[in-house]
């Protein structure tokens, strides 16, 4: 694993911006940067994947776990909630994909930061932009990238299992007011019509509930069955239309079992199932030792994160989540390259690990700002 300085194609925004990445720049500073780019050997390419493929079973594992047991404490759900979390488990409802974070530097096995399995980001950059920047810049290189393919592929999956419903219209939404969003929402839409799909877009606030009808509807009136939201479950909960949920009318991607996932309560879960794992961090309820991590089960963004090395707290991050239950995770410190510190997100789209996207930051902590940067193997 290396990282690469590379001289940045003279066009490329406009580049970029042609494949739909327009939030290529944020706040005057890169998000999408070309300057570098990361190598990796097929053997460490292979051993990403075998890591993806594995904490997808462990996760799978932990869900069926938790669900037979039937505690729920540590994730801290709305107890009306918990029966359709039970519900969508037991019907194995299906899912779209997940993100997994990893620390990762060549030399070691990939480690589980976290695993972003309800509304992961990143997506159209880690799918079609960084290809594209392959293909033009390193064409006898290869990628670990078959994400858009294997959307493709799951989404003519659903189209045929999928029950046939009275109103077949697949609607994807996202917030109003943010440009990345709206972008990856509608990547996966237009991969959704070429599944077969008739498809809408709706924004979260467009989502309504029809009282005399009984029915979610679109601004239309139009009933509204089948959903894919980029949107945080227990966003969607605490919406006024959110008790209607439970009457279990709308077929929502992702579905509610997901909330076991994307909360970071599922962290000493796993290490409590599987210790020593080699591609766990050890993560527990309270601090241990005086190097960890302090994470609130519910953010995102890398808000409200707290680094303690050697007892001394090294970085803070403002945000939101101040009075979210937390855990604890070791530091393992990241991978540094000429000062830059890199995650691996890698993804799973239905049960197939298929490809990798990397952000990159000065600071040890991943957070929005942080840039993508491109990756390549040989």
């Amino acid at each position: 694993m290396q990282r690469m300085t590379r001289t940045p194609r003279p066009d490329w925004p406009q580049r970029v911006e042609a494949y739909g990445l327009t939030f290529h720049t944020i706040d005057g500073e890169l998000y999408w940067d070309e300057s570098c780019c990361y190598r990796f050997t097929a053997a460490e390419v292979d051993e990403i994947d075998d890591a993806t493929a594995e904490l997808h079973r462990l996760c799978l594992e932990t869900v069926d776990a938790v669900v037979r047991a039937g505690d729920f404490a540590a994730f801290h759900l709305p107890p009306d909630f918990i029966p359709l979390v039970v519900k969508s488990w037991e019907e194995r409802r299906p899912s779209l994909y997940g993100r997994f974070d990893l620390a990762y530097d060549g030399a070691h096995p990939p480690k589980l930061l976290e695993y972003n399995a309800d509304t992961p980001t990143a997506l159209l950059e880690a799918s079609v932009i960084q290809w594209f920047w392959l293909e033009e810049v390193e064409p006898e290189a290869d990628q670990f990238n078959s994400i858009h393919e294997r959307l493709l592929e799951r989404f003519q999956a659903l189209h045929t299992s999928l029950p046939e419903l009275e109103h077949p219209t697949f609607y994807f939404a996202s917030v109003s007011n943010s440009e990345e969003d709206f972008i990856t929402v509608n990547y996966l839409r237009d991969l959704a019509i070429q599944a077969g799909f008739a498809t809408e877009y709706l924004t979260m606030g467009e989502i309504g509930w029809h009282h005399q009808r009984e029915v979610f509807v679109d601004p239309a009136e139009r009933e509204l069955q089948r959903i894919f939201k980029l949107y945080p479950w227990e966003w969607l909960v605490r919406e006024p239309f959110g008790p209607y949920l439970l009457r279990d009318q709308l077929q929502i991607f992702e579905p509610a079992w997901k909330m076991l996932l994307s909360n970071k309560a599922l962290l000493p879960l796993l290490w409590q199932r599987y210790p020593e794992h080699p591609n766990l961090l050890r993560a527990e309820w309270e601090p241990f030792g005086e190097c960890y991590v302090r994470k609130p089960i519910l953010s995102r963004e890398g808000a409200n994160v707290t680094l303690v090395a050697d007892g001394v707290v090294l970085i803070e991050t403002p945000g939101m989540y101040d009075d979210v239950p937390c855990v604890y995770q070791d530091y393992s410190p990241l991978p540094q390259f000429d000062g830059n510190y890199p995650v691996l997100g890698s993804w799973i789209v239905g049960d197939t690990a298929c490809g990798m996207g990397i952000r990159e930051d000065r600071s040890p902590i991943t957070q929005n700002t942080s840039r993508f940067v491109p990756h390549l193997f040989v």
